[in-house]
């Protein structure tokens, strides 16, 4: 309970007293997440999806008993974070609103993300599939991270693309070789390309009918 307490407090520079922790949606998961933990590795899986279900109504932050977190664990705002069975959080790592640690619905036994130390995931970001996040990464707000992501690296965009490493602005050919294609950039390529054939194919129908015209015209004489 030191601990929680201790974290919010530093975390987050909004906090004018120290009894303001005490309302804060992150400190009274934390706690029923640690109890429902230690239930659900027990074996007791009804008693600890029944604590971690109650808090996520009283809180908007739903956090599987199975998930393994590390030390120094910071949600800030929480509305609606997910945390998945599987998942495996390092220490001092910290989550904004509307994070989700997910699965692909496709995968057996470890389905969730591994989230490294010192890691910050901002709001909106959904990290889907069982891939390990490296430490001290940010991922920016509202990206989709659906592959692995190297230690010290900056994240963003759908489908996430690194754009910093070591504090380094990631090239763009590099980017394209390490990260996932952009599944609406393929779309508007083949857009082009059908478009370019298209435009062919009607200069060479006009071209047919001048040609044709002049035939015409021609015999007519």
């Amino acid at each position: 309970m030191k601990e929680e307490f201790q974290v919010i407090k530093e975390r987050d520079p909004a906090i004018k007293s120290p009894m303001e922790v005490l309302l804060y949606p992150t400190f009274h998961v934390m706690l029923s997440y640690r109890r429902a933990h230690k239930l659900y590795l027990k074996g007791h899986y009804f008693w600890a999806r029944f604590i971690s279900q109650r808090a996520a109504r009283k809180t908007g932050i739903e956090i599987h008993p199975g998930a393994t977190i590390g030390k120094g664990f910071f949600i800030d705002h929480g509305s609606g974070v997910i945390i998945g069975e599987t998942s495996i959080i390092g220490d001092n790592v910290t989550l904004y609103q509307g994070v989700t640690l997910g699965g692909t619905g496709k995968e057996t036994g470890k389905r969730h993300p591994t989230i490294g130390n010192n890691v910050m995931i901002s709001a909106g970001a959904k990290i889907i599939g069982s891939f390990t996040v490296g430490d001290n990464s940010k991922i920016g707000a509202g990206s989709v991270v659906i592959e692995e992501v190297p230690p010290n690296c900056t994240v963003v965009g759908v489908p996430g693309r690194v754009v910093k490493r070591d504090n380094i602005r990631t090239p763009q050919d590099d980017m394209d070789q390490v990260h996932l294609p952009d599944p609406v950039k393929e779309d508007i390529t083949v857009l082009q390309h059908e478009n370019a054939e298209l435009v062919n194919r009607v200069l060479d129908l006009e071209k047919e009918v001048r040609i044709l015209s002049t035939g015409a015209g021609a015999s007519q004489e």
